[in-house]
């Protein structure tokens, strides 16, 4: 971690680290994606992202998943995950770009696989992934304001399906980005947004970006992909991110036996995540429209 990495960050909104994966890992993880996918794509792990839905809650209607959720689930079995997802280095880097003193602010949140389609090429819609589309710019400046403790991170293949927006994180829509991101359909072409970037992160490298950047995403079902895409947060931020976070459904992550699945650290993130979560009543909704 270097304070060009966190310059970087706060100005355009997202930043790309190589090397986060040591390499004696790296065949590690690859061999518990492929049996996950295996799973997923056989019926046997009923937590996955389906084609015809492209955001929370997500349904069973089609038998073709773009990514498998919580992979961290003891019932996968794969101890690969957890390690990586509470690693030296990418705790690291989280704490530099969110400003955290020490490992006790950081807060354990989401972990899960994206996965190309087999049958049909799949795209998400321009979003930030907690403003909806048809949000006026008043409420977009005091999202964007608030959204500053956590950081969503992918990595593990070459993967070129991101587009994004630099600087967006910050600022609200302009007249012509928010024509083309009110609407619910996924953009025919992502460089049409007004200041659009295709992020491409070769094997071993990973993005780390605000996750309120106007941001988008192709998947082609005739293109591997097998990309580990989670999020970390910062106990700052208090309940700001509680929707976002739990509308994915991770009451499993109060249960014993993931808990013992991780190291001291991880289990004081861990403890960071049940603190917001039971610091919420009732229902929190969900984040976006599908």
């Amino acid at each position: 971690m270097t304070a060009s990495l966190k310059s970087t960050y706060d100005e355009q909104g997202y930043v790309v680290v190589p090397g986060l994966i040591p390499p004696q890992d790296f065949r590690v993880l690859e061999d518990a994606c492929d049996r996950v996918v295996s799973k997923t794509r056989a019926g046997l792990w009923p937590h996955r992202r389906t084609v015809g839905r492209q955001f929370p809650p997500f349904d069973n209607n089609n038998p073709d998943s773009w990514g498998v959720q919580h992979v961290m689930h003891p019932d996968l079995n794969e101890p690969a995950f957890a390690r990586w997802y509470t690693s030296e280095g990418l705790r690291s880097v989280s704490k530099g770009l969110l400003a955290c003193e020490d490992d006790s602010q950081l807060q354990m949140e989401l972990f899960n696989l994206l996965i190309n389609p087999l049958e049909h090429d799949f795209a998400l819609r321009w979003h930030r992934d907690d403003v909806r589309e048809d949000a006026p710019a008043e409420e977009e400046i005091q999202a964007l304001a608030s959204w500053s403790h956590g950081a969503s991170v992918s990595a593990l293949y070459k993967d070129s399906c991101l587009y994004i927006v630099p600087h967006s994180h910050k600022v609200p829509r302009t007249e012509a980005q928010r024509a083309l991101s009110k609407t619910l359909e996924p953009p025919q072409d992502p460089m049409d947004m007004p200041g659009a970037i295709q992020v491409t992160l070769q094997p071993g490298e990973t993005v780390f970006y605000n996750s309120n950047i106007l941001h988008c995403a192709r998947y082609d079902s005739q293109e591997r992909r097998a990309t580990l895409h989670g999020c970390m947060g910062d106990i700052r931020g208090g309940s700001t991110r509680a929707r976002n976070v739990l509308q994915h459904g991770l009451l499993w992550m109060k249960e014993d036996r993931f808990r013992d699945t991780l190291d001291e650290k991880g289990q004081r993130m861990l403890d960071s995540l049940i603190e917001m979560q039971n610091s919420v009543k009732g229902d929190v909704g969900y984040s976006l429209t599908n």
